[in-house]
């Protein structure tokens, strides 16, 4: 059972939800994508991924290595503070890269939500240790429902497999980290709001 936890958990690592809800966004909703060639939406994703994953995971294994972390895992609440200011920078370099294209708005106010996500962890991370996992999983659905309210182009049915993951990667942060199950809660409630309002309003910067 711990071994599923742990597999899971990876599988859904929080740096991934970014890149794959811009790629779920893109292939569930025509609104967002119908005006980009798939090759277009290839590299946008790519250079998303880059930015947004590969970035972050660089500068974790750097700072593990110089020992200003304790592992790659970021197991404890202070030493997550520089690696979070950290992938909120790339975000933002990715978003101004994704601002020198010509993409339906709601793209970007989809960006604009996993950064405001990732800043409200920041802040609680200072005196609350709650769940990234559950912040990026909780975006993710986020995300998704807003996009069901304004275009109509995913089926409510559709979101039922994501509550569904999201539920198990609950119990998968109980069973392999020290989160409590209100840290679990209250991940899932930042990510959730946090995009679901940036796209419901068309945040833009």
């Amino acid at each position: 059972m711990r071994f599923l936890a742990h597999a899971l958990s990876i599988l859904l690592h929080p740096l991934l939800m970014p890149v794959v809800t811009l790629g779920l966004a893109f292939t569930l909703d025509p609104h967002l994508s119908y005006f980009i060639e798939p090759r277009s939406q290839l590299i946008i994703l790519v250079m998303v991924g880059v930015m947004t994953v590969v970035f972050p995971l660089m500068s974790i294994a750097l700072l593990w290595r110089s020992g200003l972390v304790s592992g790659p895992t970021l197991p404890i609440r202070e030493e997550r503070t520089a690696p979070y200011v950290m992938t909120l920078f790339y975000h933002g370099m990715a978003y101004y890269l994704l601002r020198r294209n010509e993409l339906e708005p709601t793209t970007f106010s989809l960006v604009i939500g996993g950064m405001v996500a990732l800043l409200a962890t920041l802040l609680i991370n200072l005196w609350w240790k709650i769940s990234a996992h559950m912040v990026g999983i909780g975006g993710l659905i986020g995300a998704l429902t807003s996009l069901l309210l304004q275009h109509g182009t995913i089926a409510p049915m559709e979101l039922a497999p994501f509550i569904l993951v999201a539920g198990a990667l609950g119990t998968a942060r109980l069973l392999v980290s020290d989160h409590t199950p209100a840290q679990i809660y209250v991940g899932g409630a930042v990510g959730f709001l946090s995009t679901f309002v940036c796209v419901m309003k068309q945040v833009i910067i």
